[in-house]
């Protein structure tokens, strides 16, 4: 028995670490892909960006962001049961479904750009014309249309617990798309002499175009492996399960993960709407001030909370279908035990991972844009964004796998409502008492998710007898070995600079820093003992065996 609870552990883990290992390939070249990119278009050009894609994101979570994970659990399901006929059919059915929502989203994008910019600038002038918001929102609406489809393959294949194609995918789109954004914006600009929003246009065409690469390498895969899907897990004789039980179950399990990333965008929306005429109004900022910080909050600082989100991101593509499984065998000491090592797991990456892009916060900036009035002033909050947005994610995705429909919801409102209440009296009141006036719409988004992931705990806690003394406990141990690693860190910085004028030396120097700080914050965990309570003996022997082989 203890050796079973053992492989289904090395399986989750290894599951979720090959899936968070290709999420952080792709967010690593799309963190890479901005050094060039914001020399291209500058802040103002990021602000455009940052609205499109903020749009794209929008309807594209209403289109498919809750069919990938819900073709994944139902797959799960049915594949545990042996009900092989009707996995298939949910698949085809997904198929459809995500075809019509993604023409019909992008039919609204289309139809309604103009209102959108409008919308988004209001009556400021001197910076983004409605015209140019209006023409980069419907150019980047093409996307809509692939990438719901795209997203039901994957589901597919992660289902099976097949986690390399759907990972292999993600980093082909993101390395075609990068591509684009490069050459295409530069070659739009040089050559063409283009205007900005024609060069911003291009960039955001990359997303269409990686979606399409992404799409047909999974199609070649599921193609050339259909056999594989077709094996049951046991014999028996499968029930007749008709297509519209599946339909049913396949939006059943798709609207709390739709609202889960229509919620998440709203935080996005609520600031698009409110950033710069906030800061115009009431913090006496100029319309290109005003941009240049939204251009950070939505395109550039963006990118490094995505690479803590990805950590996130990776734990519960591999956690739905294991938890799933759970559910189906009734284990609840199982379900216990996932639940916590997924949030473990969680901590062990990110809390070190935020911490440290806060500390280096200057150089990270001055290595990727350079000098900047805002830049590094926002990161070193904004990061912290990142770091509650990835325990949300986790545990409002636990909760909706565990089908609590409502108290799903209930949380995800009460997060948002917070943000909408405190977003603009935060701005008005750190302008009041001297302090960064846009620390208020980033704190008001701390509070809103942080409300939201306690909100969960107390639920998972209280209703499902999740017990997270073990997870405190590997908390606390993250915590101490990140502070040290921060007070070693501050020691350095007396010998050596965490900042120079010196663009490639900032990048020496972050190399440095990181070194340090993962020499002092691994061996705190290996002689703590949290890395064995985490991963487990049979994790390490396996990667041992693979380097021995190799």
């Amino acid at each position: 028995m203890k050796k079973d609870i053992t492989m289904r552990k090395n399986t989750f883990v290894k599951g979720a670490v090959i899936t968070t290992v290709g999420i952080i390939l792709t967010k690593i070249m799309g963190i890479l892909y901005v050094i060039p990119f914001h020399s291209i278009i500058g802040d103002e050009g990021g602000a455009l960006y940052g609205y499109a894609y903020t749009i794209y994101l929008f309807f594209l979570s209403l289109s498919s962001a809750g069919i990938p994970l819900a073709i994944s659990k139902i797959v799960s399901e049915y594949q545990t049961l042996g009900y092989i006929k009707a996995k298939k059919r949910a698949f085809v059915l997904g198929k459809w479904l995500s075809v019509l929502m993604g023409f019909i989203c992008f039919l609204l994008v289309v139809l309604f750009a103009p209102i959108l910019a409008k919308s988004i600038l209001g009556d400021v002038v001197g910076g983004n014309s409605v015209e140019d918001v209006t023409l980069v929102i419907r150019i980047i609406a093409s996307a809509i249309l692939i990438g719901p489809l795209l997203s039901v393959y994957r589901g597919y294949f992660e289902g099976h617990r097949i986690m390399s194609p759907p990972s292999i995918s993600q980093v082909l789109e993101q390395l075609f798309r990068v591509l684009i954004i490069i050459f295409g914006s530069l070659i739009t600009l040089k050559v063409f002499h283009l205007s900005l929003s024609n060069v911003v246009g291009v960039a955001l065409f990359g997303a269409t175009v990686g979606a399409f690469i992404s799409y047909f390498y999974l199609l070649e895969k599921y193609l050339k492996n259909r056999s594989k899907f077709q094996e049951k897990v046991r014999d028996k004789n499968e029930p007749l399960v008709s297509d519209k039980v599946i339909l049913k179950k396949i939006v059943v399990y798709a609207i709390p993960f739709i609202m889960i990333d229509f919620f998440k965008s709203m935080y996005n929306y609520v600031d698009m709407v409110s950033v710069v005429k906030g800061l115009v109004t009431y913090a006496n900022y100029s319309a290109v001030d005003a941009e240049t910080v939204y251009s950070i909050f939505s395109t550039w600082a963006q990118k490094f909370n995505m690479i803590i989100a990805a950590v996130s991101t990776g734990i519960i593509v591999s956690l739905i279908p294991n938890l799933t499984e759970s559910l189906v065998k009734k284990d609840k000491s199982e379900l216990n035990q996932k639940i916590n090592l997924s949030l473990s797991m969680l901590l062990y990456f990110i809390v070190p991972m935020t911490f440290g892009i806060c500390f280096l916060s200057k150089a990270v900036w001055g290595l990727f844009y350079g000098d900047s009035t805002y830049g590094a002033s926002v990161l070193s909050y904004y990061i912290f964004v990142g770091f509650v947005v990835s325990l949300f994610t986790t545990v409002i995705t636990t909760l909706q796998t565990l089908k609590d429909y409502k108290d799903v919801f209930i949380c995800l409102l009460v997060g948002i409502l917070i943000k909408i209440i405190f977003n603009m009296s935060l701005l008005r009141t750190f302008t009041s008492i001297g302090l960064p006036p846009y620390y208020g719409f980033i704190t008001a988004t701390i509070l809103g998710y942080g409300v939201s992931f306690l909100l969960c705990m107390i639920l998972l806690n209280r209703k499902y007898e999740v017990s997270f003394e073990n997870l405190l406990k590997n908390f606390i141990d993250v915590l101490c070995g990140s502070l040290l690693m921060i007070f070693v860190l501050v020691l350095i910085r007396f010998l050596v600079p965490v900042y120079s004028n010196v663009r490639m030396m900032n990048f020496l120097i972050i190399l440095f820093y990181a070194l340090m700080g993962s020499v002092v914050y691994f061996l705190y965990a290996w002689q703590s003992h949290l890395t064995k309570s985490i991963f487990g003996d049979h994790f390490f022997q396996s990667i041992s065996r693979i380097l021995l082989r190799k």
